[in-house]
């Protein structure tokens, strides 16, 4: 566990190097990656979405490719498409560009539905289907999508399905005075991005994926877990509660977070810290509730409060 902590602590010092001051973030996405899960960025242009992403692919030493989604995008774009070979009388694959590592969608709310929904397939299964044939992604595999929570002319918002795929959901955020200084005194010459090297392989973050599947989860927290989902679905502000992925990706959150702690259990505290950027996004909201500027957040939340916390020595506290 020493050295995996190790690995996972210098690929968040590697992107601290351009992602300057937001730490937080920075492990949220390395947390979210080791468990094998796809992350929404949304936040307003310019605060380094895109070189996160891109950062994080250079720290692991992996393929990157950067989709910008526009209307006029179409499926094959993404997913690839055959072509007729004369000379042999076969149908030859054109691979897209989703066949990398790690993907960015960037301002994937600007592209129609049908071509968001060539991700659906990717991001729960890790393979695509063109023409029937299946193709299975590299791994380590991870998408990043952003998006601009201001801008609403001619976008198209996620459907409920392709947001509950997303492990989670963040928000990077203005830097303060004096993190924007020393990003101002850091950039001056060059961008770090440019020459940011690899300090771990692929091939060393599956092996710590396949550990955080061991961290031991006490049967008080599948309880703990549960009843929070459980709020959220008989909230009276909410049309759609938190669904059972939902649920699973809070307890692999939960055991990524610990193992990060160098931790092998998974204790109440580290439900309470992964819950909101893996749940918020997937509770569906009343109209009533929007025009009163409730949010998931706020419902997450309210759920927590009003649910026993399990204690170590297998009591409850409010």
């Amino acid at each position: 566990m020493e050295q995996s902590v190790k690995i996972i602590n210098n690929v968040i010092e590697n992107v601290e190097k351009v992602i300057i001051g937001k730490r937080s973030v920075i492990e949220l996405i390395v947390v979210a990656f080791i468990c094998k899960g796809h992350v929404l960025i949304e936040d307003v242009p310019g605060v380094g979405k895109t070189s996160l992403a891109l950062a994080l692919a250079k720290s692991i030493d992996s393929t990157f490719k950067r989709i910008q989604f526009t209307p006029d995008i179409l499926p094959t774009d993404i997913t690839g498409f055959s072509v007729y070979n004369q000379k042999t009388g076969d149908f030859d694959y054109k691979e897209g560009v989703i066949l990398n590592q790690i993907i960015l969608a960037d301002e994937i709310n600007r592209t129609s539905p049908k071509t968001q929904s060539s991700l659906l397939e990717v991001m729960e299964e890790g393979q695509i289907t063109v023409d029937g044939n299946t193709y299975k992604m590299p791994e380590p595999f991870m998408v990043v999508a952003t998006q601009n929570p201001v801008e609403y002319l001619g976008t198209f918002p996620l459907p409920e399905a392709q947001l509950d795929r997303f492990f989670m959901k963040i928000s990077i955020g203005y830097p303060t005075v004096q993190e924007e200084t020393h990003m101002l005194s850091q950039f001056k010459m060059q961008n770090p991005l440019s020459h940011l090297k690899s300090v771990t392989t692929g091939k060393e973050i599956m092996a710590i994926s396949s550990r955080i599947k061991e961290v031991y989860v006490d049967q008080s927290i599948y309880h703990f877990i549960v009843s929070i989902i459980e709020k959220t679905r008989k909230h009276p502000e909410v049309v759609l509660g938190v669904s059972p992925r939902g649920s699973l990706n809070l307890l692999r959150a939960a055991q990524g977070w610990a193992f990060y702690n160098k931790r092998n259990y998974v204790l109440p505290d580290d439900v309470l810290k992964m819950a909101l950027p893996v749940l918020a996004h997937r509770v569906i909201l009343k109209q009533e509730a929007k025009l009163k500027k409730i949010t998931g957040a706020d419902i997450i939340k309210e759920s927590m409060h009003k649910v026993m916390v399990p204690t170590v020595n297998g009591h409850v506290k409010k």
